[in-house]
C-alpha cells in the first residue's frame, strides 16, 4: 500500500510539473506575441505619427488591442489591425465578423501598411478633430479622447490602451530620440511595469490583466485571497486570464450600466467576457438569457 501511494504521489507531482511548465510556456508565448508585434510595426506607427500627428504609442496600442497582437482573424485574413468597420465610404473588399452586432462589415486591406494608413486617415475625420489639440506626448488624454469621440463602445477602452502603453513603454516612440529621453523612459518603465495600477469605474475597483497573468499571480501581488478574487470575477478555477480583461477587486454589480441594455458576443468572446466588460455579475446575464447559447454572434440582454 505504501509503495502504491508513493507511486501515485510521484505520478501526481510529475503531472503538476507538466501543467506548470505548459502554463509558464503559454504565458511567455502570449507576452512574446506583443513584443514581436511592437518590433515589427513600431516604425510604421512612428511614420504615421510624423505624417498625421497621431501619437505612435496610441497607434501601436490600438493595433495590439484590436488585433490581439496580429493574431485576430481580421488581422490575419484581412490585414485589418484596428477593427475599422466598412461605413458608407468604403469601396474595398470586406469581411463579416461578430462584434457589437452579428455579422458586421469590416474593411479588408491588401497589407498591414494600408491598414495603418487608413487608421490615420480615419482619425483625421472631423469627429476626432478635438484629439489633435492635445499634446502628442499626452497618451492618457488621447486614449480618453478616443473613447469620448466614440471610437469604441467598450466603457473601459481608454484604460486598456493606457495599460498596454505603460506595460510596453510605448510612450518612448512619442518622444525625441536622445540619451536623456532613454533614461527617463527606463525609469518610468521600471516604475509602472512593477505593478498593476488599480482603476475605478462605476464605483468598482479593478486592474487590467496583462499577458501571462493568472488570478493566483494577481492575488499574490495585490495581497488578496485567491478564492475571493475568483469569486469576484465569476471564475471557478485559476489559470491564464484573457489579455487586457478587467479583474475586479470586489463584487460586481447586479445590473449593467444605465443605458446599456444589450451586447453581442463577439468573435473570441463569451458571456464571461461581456460580464467583465460591463462589470455585471455573470449570474445576472445567465438569468436574463436562460435559453441563449454562449457562442459568438448571440445578442444578450443586460438589463
Amino acid at each position: 500500500m505504501r509503495l502504491y501511494l508513493t507511486y501515485n504521489y510521484h505520478k501526481l507531482l510529475r503531472l503538476l510539473t507538466v501543467i506548470l511548465i505548459i502554463s509558464a510556456t503559454a504565458a511567455r508565448l502570449h507576452a512574446g506575441a506583443y513584443e514581436d508585434y511592437i518590433a515589427k510595426y513600431a516604425d510604421m506607427a512612428v511614420e504615421q505619427m510624423h505624417t498625421f500627428g497621431i501619437p505612435a504609442s496610441i497607434t501601436l496600442a490600438q493595433g495590439l488591442l484590436e488585433s490581439g497582437a496580429g493574431r485576430s482573424t481580421l488581422a490575419r485574413e484581412g490585414n485589418n489591425h484596428f477593427g475599422i468597420k466598412c461605413h458608407r465610404d468604403w469601396q474595398g473588399d470586406t469581411m463579416l465578423r461578430n462584434d457589437d452586432a452579428p455579422d458586421e462589415c469590416f474593411r479588408v486591406y491588401d497589407s498591414p501598411a494600408q491598414s495603418y494608413e487608413d487608421h490615420s486617415r480615419f482619425l483625421s475625420r472631423k469627429r476626432y478633430q478635438p484629439l489633435f489639440a492635445l499634446a502628442i506626448t499626452d497618451y492618457t488624454a488621447w486614449a480618453k479622447g478616443l473613447k469620448e469621440c466614440g471610437y469604441a463602445t467598450d466603457p473601459n477602452y481608454a484604460a486598456r490602451l493606457i495599460s498596454i502603453i505603460e506595460t510596453y513603454s510605448l510612450y518612448m516612440y512619442d518622444m525625441p530620440d536622445n540619451p536623456e529621453t532613454e533614461q527617463t523612459v527606463s525609469f518610468i518603465h521600471q516604475t509602472l511595469n512593477s505593478r498593476h495600477p488599480v482603476r475605478r469605474s462605476r464605483g468598482l475597483h479593478y486592474v487590467i490583466a496583462k499577458p501571462g497573468d493568472t488570478y493566483g499571480s494577481l492575488a499574490k501581488e495585490l495581497k488578496i485571497k485567491r478564492d475571493k478574487l475568483l469569486k469576484y470575477n465569476d471564475a471557478t478555477t485559476d489559470g491564464l486570464i484573457k489579455e487586457w480583461e478587467e479583474v475586479y477587486l470586489q463584487d460586481k454589480e447586479d445590473e449593467a450600466p444605465e443605458g446599456i441594455s444589450s451586447a453581442t458576443i463577439g468573435d473570441g468572446e463569451s458571456m464571461h467576457s461581456i460580464a467583465q466588460r460591463y462589470g455585471v455579475k455573470l449570474s445576472t446575464i445567465r438569468r436574463l438569457n436562460p435559453d441563449t447559447p454562449d457562442t459568438p454572434g448571440q445578442t444578450l440582454r443586460l438589463r
